[in-house]
């Protein structure tokens, strides 16, 4: 683990978005100190859309004096594949896992740094149930099986975080890097959280606002969501050795 924090990476897996990915960039780089910044690497696929490319391409031109921004083409499937390529490729000594469709307020970045900062060796979440934090147009259904979820989990990991699911978190590159990952899809996001409380490893969660999307599609149905049990029963009785790559203490 980190003794302390050096830059961080930005990993943001784009299928559709365009001026939010380019708000997500420009909110980042305007409201962080350069220095903080190790790098934006922009996730894509064979499905991501030749306008999200271009606003990409154009964005690695715009900020190729100031900032090094990357297009990592995925090779393994689904969205979860694509966040653990950007695990291993992350230079940065911390790394964060957000959207690009603004669902993840880009402006809490510079809060995970300054926790970061404080805290190098703990994981800096979001949560949308905190004080001052929040929904915005989310799904009544949605959001009442949400909080039955978040509070049963909490219960089965014994943890009082209030956003388990909430995808949107900054963690020691070196502890993703060690980690034996599974997931290939949503619940990925989800992994990303047991496993490492699994290890004993600490969060600081900090109040986020959510907002949905205003431009492209959700790849993530309601019914998919229910995957999340079987993910959260998977993790729960791992020993180390199998959390680790290669049994790694």
């Amino acid at each position: 683990m980190p003794k302390e924090f050096k830059n961080v990476t930005i990993l943001l897996p784009a299928m559709d978005e365009t001026y939010s990915l380019k708000e997500t960039v420009d909110t980042i780089a305007s409201t962080c100190k350069t220095v903080d910044l190790a790098e934006f690497i922009i996730l894509m696929c064979d499905r991501t859309t030749k306008e999200s490319r271009a606003v990409a391409e154009e964005l690695v031109k715009e900020y190729s004096s100031k900032l090094p921004i990357y297009i990592h083409n995925q090779t393994l499937p689904f969205v979860g594949g694509a966040i653990r390529e950007g695990f291993d490729l992350a230079k940065g000594s911390h790394v964060v896992l957000m959207s690009s469709d603004l669902e993840t307020d880009p402006g809490v970045i510079q809060e995970f740094i300054v926790h970061g900062k404080k805290h190098p060796s703990r994981i800096i979440t979001a949560s949308r149930w905190r004080k001052g934090g929040g929904f915005e147009h989310y799904n009544k259904v949605k959001l009442v099986c949400n909080l039955i979820f978040e509070r049963t989990i909490g219960l089965f990991y014994f943890v009082n975080l209030t956003d388990i699911t909430y995808a949107f978190r900054m963690f020691p590159t070196d502890l993703m890097q060690s980690i034996e990952w599974t997931e290939l899809k949503h619940p990925f996001f989800l992994e990303t959280a047991l496993k490492p409380i699994r290890l004993g490893v600490k969060f600081i969660e900090i109040p986020a606002h959510w907002a949905a999307r205003t431009e492209g599609v959700s790849q993530n149905s309601f019914f998919a969501n229910f995957k999340y049990f079987k993910t959260a029963w998977n993790n729960r009785f791992l020993k180390k050795k199998d959390i680790l790559r290669d049994g790694k203490n």
